[in-house]
């Protein structure tokens, strides 16, 4: 049976973080997740964790100076301090609360002293918390025009590159459907770097009950395949998420 978690950065924003783990819980999520919880103590996410049984599975590297349009530092070859303090930032919040892994951003730039500052970051990353999975995602051009890290070949050869056993791939269905398409063949190919899967409707970023992909067969085969872990639902619903919900039990 296909499990799911609930992403907070998307599901449930009317309420604080803890509230939020509590109303995926009452909602039916096996696990969830968020972007930047870093607003909001450790130690509340923890206890609603603890009060409801469920893991959170990953959170994300803070984005930097958002207000000028930062998105992510990591490959940002001027910026290694800012980044590297955001990497341990992340680690620090993911230990005191349990959680699992490390979505590493990236951030606009491009070329190889991108690429090589990236690299050298995710290293960095993965040696300071050998113990938790550290992520990249590929961003679809259409949404995030310039952010480095672009489809799952340049994540592949990153990966190749740097080696680390716990750096690993976000596969997120709704990115790779708007730039490349072919999930199920994407995800076979790519099945053993893969840490992750996340989803939501295309093109609009939906609930999944809708639009390009039919995910009612998708996730059948993810399951065929042998993929156990919950499925991240990363969508942005229309109107209240309570609402948006009929998915879950319907797919």
């Amino acid at each position: 049976m296909t499990k799911f978690s609930a992403n907070l950065g998307f599901l449930w924003t009317d309420r604080p973080l803890p509230r939020a783990i509590i109303a995926a819980k009452s909602a039916g999520f096996d696990a969830v997740e968020c972007h930047w919880p870093y607003d909001t103590p450790a130690h509340e996410v923890k206890s609603a964790l603890e009060e409801t049984g469920l893991t959170m599975l990953g959170l994300n590297t803070t984005r930097g100076d958002v207000a000028t349009g930062d998105n992510g530092l990591s490959a940002i070859p001027d910026r290694v301090d800012e980044a590297r303090a955001a990497i341990d930032q992340a680690i620090a919040y993911a230990r005191e609360i349990g959680a699992k892994a490390v979505h590493v951003m990236a951030g606009f730039a491009e070329g190889s002293d991108a690429h090589a500052c990236f690299v050298a970051n995710l290293e960095y990353a993965c040696r300071q918390a050998p113990e938790l999975t550290m992520l990249i995602e590929p961003l679809n051009r259409h949404d995030a025009p310039g952010y480095f890290l672009a489809n799952t070949d340049q994540a592949q050869q990153i990966i190749t590159e740097a080696g680390m056993p716990n750096l690993k791939l976000m596969f997120d269905c709704y990115h790779i459907g708007r730039t490349e398409g072919d999930l199920l063949t994407r995800f076979n190919a790519l099945r053993e770097s893969i840490g992750h899967v996340q989803f939501a409707s295309v093109p609009d970023r939906g609930a999944p009950d809708h639009g390009e992909v039919n995910y009612a067969w998708l996730f059948k085969q993810f399951d065929a395949l042998g993929w156990k872990l919950p499925l991240g639902a990363e969508y942005k619903p229309a109107g209240a998420t309570d609402d948006t919900l009929a998915w879950l039990t319907n797919l």
